[in-house]
């Protein structure tokens, strides 16, 4: 069959199907090219691989209207589908799977909520005839996106217009900061049919993206079987609208949620945000133990998340922590101010760290101050303790945390995850700071992952507390 005029797909397209490298064509001019579908009936066959598949029904009465699909070629030009209502189920549909369609019908692509660029949509019809290809003669990629900034979004909100892609790392989940610890409530989330996570892409501005039903689902399950916690999401087919007077993203009944090492565009975002994090070994000395605020914080003695005081007893901050009757404990959180040879800075020390910096625990020395002070109210402010006013002075290698939340955030400190003894050996540096694991020197592997751990639960207080405006102590 002679080549109909191209479409415009190839050249709207934002993620640039020449992009992907067209290979040469190994079954015969039968097979028609996507960029050459056009309207109206077509005798002929196509070649495809079926990304994802959808049921389509009327938004008031629930009806099924058909099933929808995206497909892809082996020029990496993507195109939507669709199966009629009649004819739902007469077809066997795998998502992944590599198909030849003989006969259809090329009908105009919808206005609204658009999920290819194409300006067709291969509709199946009464002798449509679709076959699964176990091996293909040409290589088919196997999925495709369509990104989106958050200046597009934001000029395109509302719209009801196309749907794009959203690829970014997740802040707060229904609230709650993602650390290692995090469970997600199922039960609440299948009960209110959705799930809200603060993202952000970059540096851009944050925004809420509300993830509904299936898509909803995917995300506990997928969150669920990580190995270990998730940071990035990607999430197609977005529909971008105004919540409260502020921007925000929704998922749609086309979405699919990918995460971490899913799918390659993931998978490059993990790298940057990986890399935005690093971990240091520095010496300095103490110059100052900031006053004025809390130098600890009672945690639950469950999961380490800030206690706060209930009508009765402590609530943990953590709605998921599985901990019925909360036992406060005290854990450090207290910022010094140290210098090197060149440099100031401010260091928050946690939990561990300040043990190791002072040789005691929070809590023994929060129980010292009360038994030597009857009199005193369990509400008293304890002021800093004498064993944390001794390290004024002292010169210590300290492992800390480096990340954009210590340079632009409105805390503007580093955290130390590690303190080590005094006798401990310097590595050589020409400016007294060096990086972990440059060296043999540094620590060993089974070190780094304690480090990565303690940093987490560090993120966790820290940005809890400055997303929520909540005080400290």
């Amino acid at each position: 069959m002679k080549p109909n005029e191209k479409s415009d797909a190839s050249s709207s397209n934002p993620m640039n199907p020449n992009a992907v490298t067209a290979l040469p064509s190994a079954h015969g001019d039968q097979v028609m090219l996507f960029r050459d579908v056009s309207l109206g009936p077509r005798e002929a066959e196509l070649m495809f691989r079926l990304i994802h598949f959808w049921e389509a029904r009327n938004p008031n009465t629930k009806i099924l209207i058909g099933q929808e699909m995206l497909l892809i070629d082996e020029e990496g030009t993507v195109i939507q589908g669709f199966v009629p209502a009649g004819r739902v189920g007469t077809y066997k549909l795998i998502a992944g799977s590599v198909y030849k369609l003989s006969n259809f019908f090329g009908s105009r692509s919808k206005v609204q909520y658009r999920v290819a660029d194409h300006s067709a949509t291969v509709s199946f019809t009464w002798n449509s005839a679709l076959t699964v290809l176990e091996n293909p003669p040409v290589l088919i990629p196997e999925d495709r996106f369509r990104f989106h900034s958050y200046e597009e979004f934001k000029a395109n909100c509302d719209s009801k217009g196309d749907l794009y892609d959203y690829v970014c790392h997740m802040k707060l989940v229904n609230g709650y900061t993602i650390t290692k610890h995090t469970v997600l409530d199922e039960i609440d989330i299948a009960e209110k049919r959705h799930l809200c996570v603060h993202v952000q892409t970059h540096n851009r501005p944050m925004m809420k993206l509300y993830l509904w039903d299936k898509a909803a689902t995917d995300f506990c399950q997928k969150f669920k079987l990580y190995g270990s916690t998730p940071s990035v999401l990607l999430v197609t087919t977005v529909n971008p609208k105004h919540f409260g007077g502020t921007l925000a993203l929704t998922t749609m009944s086309s979405s699919r949620v990918f995460m971490d090492a899913d799918v390659q565009p993931s998978k490059d975002y993990l790298e940057w945000y990986e890399m935005k994090v690093a971990w240091f070994e520095c010496t300095a000395t103490i110059d100052d133990v900031v006053q004025g605020s809390g130098w600890y914080y009672i945690s639950c003695g469950g999961c380490n998340s800030k206690a706060v005081k209930g009508s009765t007893s402590l609530i943990c901050n953590n709605k998921k922590c599985v901990k019925s009757e909360v036992t406060g404990v005290a854990q450090y959180l207290t910022m010094i101010s140290v210098y090197d040879k060149s440099e100031q800075a401010v260091f928050v020390i946690l939990g561990d760290a300040g043990k190791e910096l002072t040789g005691k625990h929070a809590a023994e020395l929060v129980d010292n101050y009360f038994e030597t002070n009857e009199g005193v109210g369990v509400d008293a402010c304890v002021p800093v303790p004498q064993a944390l006013l001794d390290t004024i002075g002292q010169t210590r290698k300290f492992i800390v945390k480096v990340s954009d939340h210590n340079l632009t955030g409105k805390t503007q400190t580093i955290t130390a995850t590690k303190i080590l003894p005094p006798e401990a050996p310097l590595p050589a540096s020409s400016d007294g700071i060096s990086k972990t694991g440059g060296d043999k020197s540094g620590p060993s592997s089974g070190f780094e992952d304690a480090v990565v751990d303690r940093a987490r639960k560090a993120s966790e207080i820290l940005e809890s507390d400055e997303t929520k405006h909540s005080k400290s102590g």
